[in-house]
């Protein structure tokens, strides 16, 4: 299963270090059988990724270790026990949380006087920069390194933090709050709406997803370089009702990617992935939190903005 988060990253779980590539003739199944013996095949229903466990070799297994042991074998022992749940949970608490602190740092830290403006927005831009080459370098890799995804967090908690105090001290105060609120929202719906089957992540969906949004990064490339040589707002994404609408669809487009995210993490936890996968879990979930949170501060910024007027 490809990754599912907006970074377009080439892998999903991997099976002992290796990429899990599906060839298009393979059939979409719906997730393993509870209980079911390792490497059989699972129901060929029309949600799930695979006909049989990907982790068939190391799923499930209980690593057998003497009392003399070396710390090194017990962490990798560890590491390829199979992925549950709150390995997810705590790992997506720790790099969400890297982010945020990382936010209020730079928040608080990083002047935004007019002689500090040009450091906080230089800082901010080499922050940013530095979180999507991070995220780049960890979407092409084979395994998850959990160093390189925590690096990710801190570079994006900064390059959050000026923005959102920027937007919050000079274009629209109060609209941090309600985009964080609103992120938190769109996660909980969600959430909820996928555990109730009311969103049904097939392999149609999975690709329509990933083909909307590749259109819908094209078009801020080219507004972004519109802007850079045209002058003014470039395609007017930034203001107006275009861009609000535009803003609305890439936080109907996120909360996509965290279908796909949940999709991700339960054929994991349902296949025996190991635990160090849990990682990418919380790679793709804090990515797709990030896009969204952008999104939804975004289209607040235009309205407050427009009411203000």
């Amino acid at each position: 299963m490809k990754s599912s988060n907006p970074v377009f990253s080439r892998r999903g779980f991997a099976r002992d270090g290796a990429r899990t590539e599906r060839s298009p003739r393979q059939p979409q199944a719906v997730g393993a059988q509870a209980g079911a013996p390792v490497g059989a095949p699972v129901d060929a229903g029309p949600y799930a990724p695979y006909a049989v466990n990907p982790y068939a070799d190391s799923a499930f297994r209980t690593p057998s270790l003497s009392k003399d042991a070396s710390p090194r074998d017990r962490s990798t022992a560890a590491d390829d026990a199979a992925m549950t749940i709150d390995d997810v949970v705590a790992r997506s608490a720790l790099t969400l949380g890297t982010v945020a602190v990382a936010a209020a740092l730079s928040w608080i830290l990083l002047p935004l006087d007019d002689a500090g403006l040009g450091l906080s927005y230089g800082t901010a831009a080499g922050a940013g920069l530095l979180a999507f080459a991070l995220s780049l370098v960890q979407s092409f890799r084979r395994e998850p390194s959990p160093g390189l995804i925590l690096a990710y967090a801190a570079a994006e908690g900064v390059f959050l933090g000026v923005i959102s105090h920027a937007t919050s001290a000079y274009v629209a105060p109060g609209a941090v709050v309600q985009a964080v609120l609103g992120t938190l929202a769109v996660f909980a719906g969600v959430l909820i709406a996928y555990r109730m089957r009311w969103i049904r992540v097939t392999r149609r969906f999975h690709g329509f997803v990933l083909a909307s949004a590749t259109g819908f990064v094209l078009l801020m490339l080219v507004d972004l370089v519109a802007s850079a040589f045209g002058g003014g707002g470039g395609l007017g994404f930034d203001s107006g009702a275009l861009g609000v609408l535009f803003g609305a669809v890439g936080i109907a487009l996120g909360a996509c990617f965290l279908a796909l995210d949940f999709k991700q993490v339960e054929d994991g936890i349902a296949y025996g992935a190991p635990r160090k996968e849990s990682w990418l879990a919380a790679f793709g979930l804090t990515v797709t939190l990030v896009w969204i949170y952008l999104e939804a501060l975004r289209v607040l910024t235009i309205l407050l903005q427009q009411g203000d007027d």
